[in-house]
């Protein structure tokens, strides 16, 4: 018999609707989901802290290189690799993309016309926390030969791609250099090079062989590093066979993309079984409690400084500082 669950969505960001997520749609076909302003489940992306206006039980599905905050939500799914009895489910946010299945084709060795692509590609558009060492790397192998830059930074071919994977399949290599390098921290990034049957050169989770095999890529472990992958790159750009066999090989141990969401259907519907009142996991008393009662003034506060023009106005400035430095 399906039950009815009364939920929100908070905080997740523009290019991830919860709603369209395959794990999503395996959960409606268990549950009644009705989107209420008084739930009993927040799913939050973590993205704001719209969340701490409620009182229900509160799962995590984090995006970020972030450790979630167990005082603050009752379970959480992320990407560091971490184990707290059943609130937490370590699952990368590559798992979410549309591109893993892609991903897990691999080319045939046989299909030399991958050999024959332009050089290599790179499409980076958010850099405002990024890694530095991302220009570096770029810059450094662009003396090699050229690299083509797609996206909103660095831009070098007449503007920005609509179509990442597409663009990226004309070329042999991949940058795709995470944000940040943070262990299990593993973005789309990587999948959509494979996906692109491109090989990623890959800088980022310095545990990135539990979710990918590293004969696969071209791993960058630093700005110590960077001369080693070019010179390997440059090998492999001039050996077609080392090339071929490189990007051929298998990325990962899985299969199929459903091994990823069944972990996640799973999780998730272990919280929704319980009871409600069993579900939870926050401490409603002692410092914890008190912590979050905070977080719902500084909440209040941060909503109405966001919402005044002088805010607007000082965000937009600065933001077009930001724009000419670069």
């Amino acid at each position: 018999m399906r039950t009815t669950k009364k939920i929100k969505f908070t905080g997740f960001p523009d290019y991830h609707n919860p709603r369209e997520q395959v794990y999503y749609r395996y959960l409606a076909e268990r549950y009644d989901f009705v989107e209420s302003d008084t739930p009993d489940y927040v799913i939050d992306g973590g993205q704001s802290f719209e969340h701490v206006k409620y009182d229900a039980v509160k799962i995590l599905i984090c995006s970020e290189n972030d450790v979630p905050d167990f005082n603050s939500y009752d379970y959480a799914i992320g990407s560091v690799p971490l184990q707290f009895d059943d609130r937490y489910l370590r699952m990368p946010w590559f798992a979410f993309s549309d591109k893993l299945a892609d991903a897990l084709q691999r080319p045939s060795q046989h299909d030399i016309a991958l050999s024959r692509r332009k050089f290599c590609s790179f499409v980076v558009s958010n850099v405002e926390f990024g890694d530095p060492l991302r220009k570096t790397f770029f810059e450094t192998l662009s003396k090699y030969k050229k690299v083509d830059s797609g996206g909103r930074y660095l831009n070098n071919v007449g503007g920005a791609v609509s179509d990442k994977v597409s663009f990226c399949r004309e070329y042999k290599f991949n940058i795709a250099f995470e944000n940040s390098s943070y262990p299990g921290y593993v973005t789309e990034k990587i999948v959509e090079a494979y996906a692109a049957h491109s090989i990623p050169i890959y800088y980022g989770s310095p545990t990135i062989g539990l979710d990918f095999r590293n004969e696969s890529m071209i791993r960058v472990n630093g700005a110590e590093d960077v001369s080693r992958a070019v010179e390997e790159i440059i090998r492999l750009d001039n050996d077609e066979d080392a090339y071929m066999k490189k990007v051929a090989a298998p990325c990962c141990d899985v299969s199929d993309v459903d091994k990823y969401i069944n972990k996640v259907v799973f999780f998730l519907s272990h919280v929704f079984d319980q009871p409600l009142v069993e579900a939870k996991r926050l401490c409603p008393y002692g410092h914890q409690a008190m912590m979050r009662r905070h977080l719902k003034y500084v909440h209040g506060l941060d909503y109405r400084i966001g919402q005044s023009d002088l805010y607007r106005l000082v965000t937009n400035v600065a933001g077009f500082v930001r724009r000419l430095r670069k």
